[in-house]
């Protein structure tokens, strides 16, 4: 990892600090459960990038660190569902569970399922994340930028899915080894600043 990639890890890190502020202040106001599910995505994004930056793109090989990481999109994915359609939560708070427990065994235990299970929970989680904010924007029921949140989405899925396949021995599309790690630190700046953007406009109008 170079130093350039540590640097744009700590600006990601202090972005997620930001948001994480940011979900907090409104959860005093509103004592809404789905701002609780955003910043503990974030804390995680904060922590996962504090252990990169410290022992480097190596721990990315630890199916621990995948399953952590896993609660990055599930937590957001929730966050949304939790938010603009609540009839549906329940339901997918149990479906997120049974992925990240289907996600921790199959990889810890090193098992073929592996490859089947962290694409179809990651992709559900990232078509939430995607097309929740896409469509509210469309349907004119939230702020314009809100619809960046979806953009964020698209990035974590790519970067998502393409750790995955190199995890389980395969590669996407043309995210070889290399090409992954030499774009994966900017990745996630623009991810962590893609959601900031949005969500603090979510934010700031409902204030």
């Amino acid at each position: 990892m170079t130093i350039l990639d540590r640097i744009i890890l700590l600006l990601t890190g202090l972005t997620a600090i930001y948001l994480i502020w940011r979900f907090y202040t409104r959860h005093t106001k509103e004592q809404a459960r789905y701002n609780i599910y955003y910043a503990m995505s974030f804390v995680v994004l904060l922590v996962s990038g504090l252990l990169l930056i410290f022992l480097g793109w190596d721990i990315l090989a630890s199916p621990y660190i995948l399953t952590v990481a896993t609660l990055i999109p599930l937590g957001i994915s929730m966050g949304l569902m939790h938010q603009f359609m609540p009839q549906y939560a329940k339901a997918y708070s149990w479906f997120s569970l049974v992925g990240l427990l289907a996600i921790a065994i199959t990889s810890i235990a090193d098992m073929p399922l592996k490859s089947v299970a962290v694409p179809v929970f990651h992709g559900v989680a990232g078509l939430i994340i995607v097309g929740l904010p896409l469509m509210r924007c469309i349907k004119g029921e939230a702020p314009k930028g809100f619809g960046l949140v979806g953009v964020g989405g698209i990035l974590i899925s790519l970067g998502g899915m393409a750790l995955a396949f190199l995890n389980a021995g395969k590669q996407l599309l043309f995210f070889s080894g290399d090409v992954v790690m030499a774009i994966l630190a900017p990745l996630l700046l623009l991810m962590a600043l893609a959601f900031t953007w949005g969500f603090v406009k979510d934010i700031k109008a409902s204030e």
